[in-house]
């Protein structure tokens, strides 16, 4: 019935007969290129939503942490401060009080959000200072109870031991909204009390959050997937830290089904694990299908993610030109032969793809450009010149984000005060050259250096003075000393230097030098008083099964020694000798200066 029906509408005419048989052909020919143009074209649009969201995610984790890192590191600082510990050990020492104090204004002054708060464990007692010093006169606010909820973020964060730990809260009684960084203050394994700052959330979200680009969403949340930062403020889970994880406003509730919910936990882990990379995936949320990409902010222990409307983001009408001329030359050839077909259009886009494959797994594109000046080749150059844009883009990104990190590593291993090494850089140097010198079987030396009489400056000259002196000798003693060499600020009044490869007596001479350096030169202060300063030096060797401690154990006894023959001057810890003995004879003499002062 179907052919008597296609005789009849076809005609007896042979011609007429082909006429149609073209027609059918071209439809079907058109059909099937369309079809397979749609899929490139979604190939294409996924390829490409997945490069830009991958670098937007490099971008939002380069802002996050340009934001949060150099914060967070200030506020690690401020934990490990010599006055914060020992005030937080003995609350009720005025002296130590105003040292305290002391500290915590001139670390309020170096933050951005200039904020600072200081919780000590014994008491509760709760001190804040805010950018206008509204409470500069007594920076001390109320005191926290475990039985209060506005408090349960701090005996939380308490639970967790150590480290810092970042929380978006809303304190009752001060009424400020923040990002809060909480830094735990402890010695010995024992927690002694919280330090910390804050910035603005309001703020936060409009500079790092509030992405301008249509159909862009940046989001942070914590590793429990709490959302902590959204361009959406009802959707922040305030005091995330002290919540339960049903009670909790979470990223996955925006998802739609569980498996995606499923997928973007595995998304989580894997950034996780490998935090240099970015893991995307299209999900359906809101009941439509978003590109989301994840990163992970290994420093402050947050994720950003992504979620892009590729759809918004791609116009797909710029792919209209090139599949209509596509679909034209896939006509025309369907006329001829389908092999003809696969040789003049196929292949060529099937190239193209494969450049751009390379280029989504991170690599340069490596395409031969289309030199055909038919819309395919036209195109094929086009991505060319879009894929060596979006990887230098990337490149240069990754510079710039490693570049940052480079600067927020060297801010953690500096001294605040002197801007050389401090304790943490000098173990990481300490190391390597200890790996070097083991290979090598070379022989380094240490020397343990201490002000002397720095207390009695500190009391005549101000707390102001004291730092200049330890500004000024820190100075001394890295011009003084050789590329090669390590000077770091061991705490307070005290500096360690790592002399690579040398001898006993080069170590002392060394050590006399340095003490000729500070006796000929009297340090200028401020307000220009100028003042006689010297140095003890305990030196050792140091050899290649030493561990720093040891090293630093020597080091100290021959600088007890020192001082206890009369200071300025150099020792050598000869290790034939007993350490006991000498130990508590130094530590003898110290108190009796310690009662002299």
């Amino acid at each position: 019935m179907m052919k008597s029906l296609f005789g009849r509408l076809a005609g007896p005419s042979l011609r007429t007969r082909v006429l149609w048989l073209v027609l059918a052909a071209l439809v079907l020919v058109g059909l099937a290129g369309w079809l397979a143009i749609n899929r490139i074209i979604e190939s294409l649009t996924f390829q490409f939503g997945t490069m830009i969201a991958e670098r937007q995610v490099q971008y939002d984790r380069y802002r996050g942490m340009a934001a949060l890192g150099q914060e967070l590191s200030l506020a690690e600082t401020l934990s490990r401060s010599p006055a914060i510990l020992d005030w937080f050990a003995n609350e009720n020492d005025e002296e130590l009080k105003a040292r305290g104090l002391a500290e915590m204004e001139h670390y309020r002054n170096a933050f951005t959000d200039k904020s600072v708060f200081l919780v000590i464990n014994g008491s509760g007692h709760y001190y804040f200072n805010d950018a206008l010093n509204s409470y500069g006169d007594d920076p001390y606010r109320y005191t926290l109870r475990p039985t209060l909820e506005r408090d349960s973020w701090y005996y939380a964060t308490r639970g967790r031991r150590e480290g810092c730990h970042l929380n978006v809260n809303v304190d009752d009684v001060l009424k400020v909204t923040k990002v809060w960084m909480n830094c735990l203050v402890s010695r010995n394994g024992e927690v002694l009390g919280m330090v910390g700052t804050g910035l603005d959330l309001s703020s936060f979200i409009q500079d790092v959050v509030d992405v301008s680009e249509p159909g862009v969403e940046s989001i942070f949340v914590d590793q429990g997937g709490a959302v902590q930062a959204h361009r959406d403020a009802s959707l922040v889970d305030f005091r995330s830290i002290t919540k339960d994880i049903a009670e909790k406003t979470t990223v996955f509730s925006l998802v739609d089904d569980v498996a995606d919910m499923a997928l973007l936990r595995a998304m989580m882990n894997g950034a996780l694990e490998a935090p240099d990379e970015i893991r995307t995936a299209m999900l359906t949320m809101s009941g439509l299908p978003k590109l989301v990409g994840v990163g992970y902010l290994g420093h402050i222990g947050w994720y950003n993610i992504t979620v892009m409307d590729v759809e918004t983001i791609i116009d797909r009408r710029v792919f209209l030109p090139v599949g209509l001329a596509a679909i034209a030359i896939l006509l025309a050839v369907g006329l001829v032969l389908s092999w003809i077909f696969r040789i003049v259009v196929l292949n060529r886009i099937e190239k193209v793809e494969a450049g751009l494959v390379s280029l989504r797994e991170g690599k340069r594109a490596v395409m031969k450009p289309d030199r055909s000046p038919d819309e395919i080749g036209r195109l094929s150059r086009t991505l060319i010149e879009m894929s060596d844009t979006i990887t230098e883009a990337r490149l240069s990104l990754e510079s710039q984000v490693r570049e940052r990190t480079e600067q927020l590593q060297s801010l953690v291993n500096l001294d605040a005060l002197t801007k050389i090494y401090n304790r943490r850089g000098f173990e990481e140097k300490f190391i390597v050259q200890r790996r070097r010198g083991a290979d090598a079987k070379h022989v380094n030396g240490l020397l343990l250096i201490d002000i002397d009489n720095f207390k009695t400056v500190n009391d005549t000259a101000g707390h102001s003075a004291g730092d200049q002196v330890v500004i000024e000798v820190a100075r001394r003693l890295k011009a003084a000393l050789r590329r090669v060499d390590v000077c770091a600020r061991w705490g307070g009044d005290e500096f360690i230097v790592l002399v690579r490869d040398c001898s006993a007596q080069g170590l002392i001479q060394i050590g006399e030098a340095l003490n000729e350096m500070m006796r000929q030169m009297p340090v200028t202060v401020s307000d220009g008083e100028r003042l006689s300063v010297t140095i003890s030096v305990g030196a050792t060797l140091v050899m290649a099964e030493d561990s720093l401690e040891l090293a630093t154990e020597m080091a100290d006894a021959a600088l007890y020694r020192a001082k206890a023959e009369g200071r300025d001057r150099v020792v050598v810890f000869e290790r034939a000798d007993v350490l006991t003995s000498e130990a508590a004879e130094a530590r003898e003499v110290d108190a009796r200066d310690s009662e002299e002062a």
